[in-house]
């Protein structure tokens, strides 16, 4: 097999940019903004029907006891959805209005205005402070559609459905799970680019880096276990087409939030550990024209710009675009390390009749680093004693390289009928290739006097793998026992092939891979080694299943959520060497049943209890020692909790206790390898976790943001030994900004605290009896940002104030960020 990198593809792309965002910016369009309400009452029941827009705004009118001027000719041929679920009347009056190019005002003395929605002078910009004509909130513009979306809101969290724990679209609240959701202004306060570093910086999520960006042996944990399930858009990714490459390289510059469900989520995803479950949401193309561009340079050498434009493409604004697109060029503290990254994202929404929307578009990403190692150097000398290398030390060679293309292309169908039901129809399709050529300094022990003793590990990983994914679903109401509930039909499947070539590796004949003097090194030496191709490898992945999730409301406090899924899973490999036999491999999992159930009860207004249980189920990768793969892992996961949310849905908080009992759970062993030259692990059995988690998130007053978590979990194996102790047991997660209105247009200041408490790796050093521990520690970031005008700001964030050093793993010497700068400046039009 010949590899080819392609690096042009997105370079072609980008080139296009300046056309396009021409066209974009011919584009016109009425303005689809509504007027954030404030709070009206409690949360009531609602199963109102679709009706005239007119007799909608009237029944929800005497119902409230709002006082609504309408104007009739505005509201004249207008259909108003159905109206389901419980809502308050800012929430109610506002799902009556989503879509219909009418805006909701609100007058001094409380009462509302429905009127067109015309051009707003400014887009809604929750940094600006601009208030809203007629009112005294900043105007909220909602995307086109019948999407939930963060940007524009200002908020640390969201009062909207999400689907990601059980497919029906819930609350936070009303989720019987831990959910985090990352929003656009989160991200963007705290300067963040790349999935990981929102991983870094989610509640209840470590980040355990090994290596550099791109590194396959760095891993993302939650509740003591690695997590497997990444999703776009709800769709699951697979690990080599495209899980993988999110949590190492992917970038969040198309993307509107990051949603975080902790604990196990079988039900959508089929298979999968009980760590936790992370979703991608794409943004989407907005009804009324905007357009923003930042530009930022930061610590060694850092610079990124971004644009992104989005709006109607006709005149009705039936058909909506929207691209983004951003370069990146960086240099590190580490030694010779460099990364170079390139993205573009576009979608189109076209509104086929009122009630269905078709979606296409393409996302492209490409990460390249030069110097790049799988891991640091080695901890200690090979006397035994901790070698304390410094943190700028690389292990890569100079022609060690990662690169890396991620291209999706995408498309779906959404429909919405009369009676309250929806139905959607996605394909996903996942392009990757990569390109691996490894060559680090992982063998043996430097000699502390005379630097000798250490040599590469030199190898190299290239492929292409592909994913074909679609998911279909239908979710609404239906009645039984004279009360309204809700059920969500589903059906996922894809399919994964992977055909890498295989290489000598590892031990190549004739290589001398030392390093005589470690002291004098500059990763020139020892050369690329010749290590040619041997054969090919190929394996295909299946996996399908059908689900469903029913929530009862025997009362109106309490639900009942149960669902089952029922999924078949194979796997088929192909080994075939230029020399010798060809061998075959093939396993299967067929109707695995996943059941789902929890209960919520709302104990007042504003709180609510929870429980839930799922099985778990996920056939392995994993090899032993000697190279077999590791059975089936196969558990139970409960969890049970507290929720609140106030200022109507504008701070949600909750607290939460779970435990995970599993079999076979895969176990790394530190240092040793199966025969193929990949990680060992052993296969756990009768373990357990346990812990709690405690999360805020949302506004504690005007202007003032909040994201803050705690979280404690150990896990055990059956004689009690600890597992995956490279990992902490406890976390905490703080960020917050307050806006200063008086002080000029507006200053925002704020500031997080990331802490972790002691990891530590054993079986380490020469004698192979050695415990590294990093001790517990904790770093604080700060940022501000200044509103220069309406459409300009620029931001400064300062990360690792006190420049803690740290190590980020405990196998090897692999450093933390130290103290480094980041200054923005954005423009908004």
């Amino acid at each position: 097999m010949t590899y080819r990198h392609s690096r042009g593809r997105v370079c072609r792309s980008l080139l296009r940019l300046s056309a396009l965002t021409l066209a974009c910016g011919m584009l016109g369009g009425t303005a689809w903004a509504q007027t954030a309400l404030p709070a009206d009452q409690d949360a009531i029941e609602w199963h109102q029907p679709a009706q005239p827009m007119g007799n909608a705004i009237t029944a929800l009118a005497l119902r409230t006891g709002l006082q609504i001027g309408v104007d009739a000719d505005a509201v004249r041929g207008k259909q108003a959805p159905a109206l389901e679920g419980r809502l308050t009347a800012r929430q109610a009056l506002l799902a009556l209005l989503e879509g219909s190019g009418l805006e909701a005002v609100r007058g001094s003395s409380g009462s509302y205005t429905i009127r067109p929605a015309t051009p707003a002078p400014v887009r809604a910009n929750p940094t600006t402070g601009e208030e809203a004509a007629g009112g005294s909130l900043p105007t909220v513009t909602v995307a086109a559609g019948r999407d939930t979306v963060t940007e524009g809101t200002g908020s640390f969290t969201t009062d909207s459905p999400i689907r990601t724990a059980a497919g029906l679209p819930l609350t936070l609240r009303e989720t019987p799970q831990s959910v985090t959701v990352i929003t656009r202004q989160r991200m963007d306060d705290q300067g963040i680019s790349q999935v990981s570093d929102v991983l870094r910086r989610t509640p209840g999520i470590s980040f355990v880096q090994n290596g550099n960006s791109g590194s396959d042996s760095n891993s993302v944990y939650s509740r003591g276990f690695m997590v497997e399930n990444f999703q776009i858009d709800g769709i699951p990714q697979a690990g080599t087409a495209s899980g993988s490459w999110l949590q190492q390289t992917g970038d969040l510059a198309p993307y509107d939030r990051v949603e975080v469900v902790r604990g196990a989520t079988g039900l959508l995803n089929g298979v999968g550990t009980p760590a936790a479950t992370i979703n991608l949401v794409r943004k989407r193309p907005t009804a009324e024209f905007q357009a923003n561009a930042s530009i930022s340079a930061g610590s060694w050498n850092y610079y990124r710009g971004e644009v992104d434009i989005g709006g109607p493409i006709n005149e009705s604004g039936t058909v909506r675009g929207r691209i983004v697109a951003a370069v990146q060029d960086n240099e590190s503290w580490i030694d010779r390390y460099k990364e170079q990254k390139q993205i573009f994202y576009g979608i189109v929404e076209a509104d086929l009749t009122p009630a269905t929307r078709l979606t296409a578009g393409v996302n492209i990403q490409q990460h390249d680093s030069d110097s790049s190692a799988r891991s640091g150097l080695p901890l200690f000398f090979s006397d035994g004693s901790l070698a304390n290398f410094d943190r700028s030390a690389n292990a890569a060679a100079s022609w060690a390289h990662s690169y890396q293309d991620q291209s999706q292309y995408f498309l779906a169908v959404d429909h919405r009928f009369d009676n309250g039901w929806t139905a959607h129809a996605a394909f996903n399709r996942s392009e990757r290739a990569y390109d691996d050529v490894i060559g680090y300094a992982a063998r043996g022990y430097v000699n502390r006097t005379t630097g000798a003793g250490l040599s590469l590990w030199p190898t190299r990983w290239n492929s292409e793998p592909v994913q074909n994914a679609a998911d279909f679903h239908a979710t609404g109401p239906f009645e039984l026992f004279g009360r309204r509930h809700d059920l969500v039909l589903g059906y996922n499947i894809s399919r994964t092939v992977d055909r890498p070539p295989s290489y000598t590796n590892w031990y190549i004949p004739g290589y001398d891979s030392s390093i005589p003097n470690f002291y004098l090194w500059n990763g020139d030496y020892p050369a690329e080694p010749f290590n040619p191709q041997t054969g090919t490898n190929e394996t295909a992945t299946n996996q399908s299943g059908a689900y469903a999730t029913v929530r009862l409301r025997p009362t109106d406090a309490l639900s009942v959520i149960l669902g089952a899924r029922v999924s078949d899973w194979s796997e088929r490999k192909r080994s075939i060497p230029f020399s010798g036999k060809a061998t075959f491999s093939s396993r299967s999992e067929n109707g695995v049943v996943t059941p789902y159930a929890g209960v919520v009860y709302d104990l007042t207004d504003h709180w609510s209890v929870y429980t839930s249980y799922t099985d778990i189920f996920k056939p392995q990768t994993s090899k032993d020692l000697s190279g077999n793969t590791l059975d089936p892992l196969e558990g139970k996961a409960y969890e049970a909790g507290v929720k609140g949310s106030f200022y109507e849905d504008q701070l949600n908080v909750s607290a939460a206790v779970f435990q995970t009992d599993q079999d076979n759970l895969a176990v790394a062993l530190p240092g040793q390898f199966a025969p193929d030259g990949s990680a060992a692990y052993r296969a756990a059995r009768g373990t357990r976790s346990r812990g709690y988690e405690l999360e805020a998130a949302g506004e504690l007053m005007r202007d003032w943001q909040i994201g803050a978590g705690f979280s404690r979990s150990v896990a055990r194996d059956a004689d009690g030994v600890r597992l995956n102790t490279q990992v902490p047991g406890q976390l905490f997660r703080l960020f917050t900004t307050y806006r200063i209105a008086s002080i000029g247009n507006g200053l925002t200041v704020g500031g997080g605290v990331n802490w972790q408490s002691e990891t530590y790796s054993s079986n380490l050093g020469p004698s192979g009896k050695a415990r590294f521990t990093q001790p517990s520690y904790g770093t604080l970031d700060l940022m501000a940002r200044y509103q220069i005008n309406k459409q300009l700001s620029m931001s400064v964030s300062l990360n690792n104030v006190f420049d803690k050093t740290y190590y980020t793993s405990t196998t090897s010497s692999f450093y933390g960020a130290p103290r480094n700068v980041q200054v923005t400046l954005r423009g908004t039009f």
